[in-house]
């Protein structure tokens, strides 16, 4: 049990995010970025927005960091907490839903390019990289649903 488990769900941020995913040589790869400022190793991830659904939401998120395309799933895959530092230098805690997308294409250009570092890795390997746990246990456990293929 962690420490954000005694939190009330109305106290925390919430956020969506895009699992990008690939197949290549038949073996399923994700894809990781940067954060714009403390470079540590994410997925796509955003605010939720007027008039979008939570997975909508992640495919503009995935779009404007990663340059990304493709089929989002309706349902999240699960969920991460984590704390974010706001602009103004306070902590808050925010809870991420995570939704799958099977990438389709990559555009040359796209609003966060060259801000960011991008990785394509085995699920295994990627969740070895990122800093929350939780987000490391969806990573490693994640297999594609029937029917969201890229």
């Amino acid at each position: 049990m962690s420490d954000e488990d005694d939190i009330p769900q109305e106290a925390l941020l919430a956020q969506v995010a895009a699992l990008p995913y690939r197949m290549s040589s038949g073996e399923i790869e994700v894809l990781l970025i940067t954060s714009r400022d403390s470079r540590r190793w994410l997925i796509p991830k955003g605010w939720l927005m007027k008039r979008h659904s939570g997975s909508e939401a992640a495919a503009v998120e995935a779009f404007e960091e990663a340059g990304i395309r493709g089929a989002v799933a309706t349902s999240p895959l699960g969920a991460y907490t984590y704390q974010k530092t706001m602009k103004d230098g306070a902590a808050a805690l925010c809870r991420v839903q995570v939704y799958p997308m099977a990438v389709k294409r990559q555009a040359k250009k796209y609003k966060e390019k060259g801000q960011r570092q991008l990785q394509w890795l085995p699920p295994h390997l990627a969740a070895e990289q990122v800093a929350e746990p939780e987000l490391a246990a969806l990573i490693a456990g994640f297999k594609p649903a029937r029917g969201l293929k890229p």
